[in-house]
């Protein structure tokens, strides 16, 4: 599963705008607007997500599952689970 913030941080590796990675992708700007908007899971037909995560693809990008080794080299971002972090003030 591709969440939002995930599609985010690969635009922010790469250094573009969502209008750029709609172009990549051969999609609107509102459809990756409205994917990046996703807090979780991408909720979108299943062929504009392939052509987004396609275009990252192409340009470099490794989409990373939660819990699936990384088996490439260069730059990349994970997420771990965070830790409740407590205020002690």
């Amino acid at each position: 599963m591709i969440t939002g913030p995930q599609l985010r941080a690969a635009r922010a590796l790469l250094g573009i705008d969502q209008r750029e990675l709609a172009r990549l992708a051969g999609l609107s700007p509102q459809t990756v607007q409205r994917m990046e908007a996703c807090p979780g899971s991408v909720r979108a037909v299943v062929d504009s997500l392939e052509k987004v995560v396609g275009a990252l693809a192409e340009a470099g990008i490794e989409m990373i599952a939660e819990g699936t080794p990384s088996h490439g080299t260069g730059r990349g971002v994970r997420l771990i689970e965070r830790r409740q972090v407590r205020d002690e003030r």
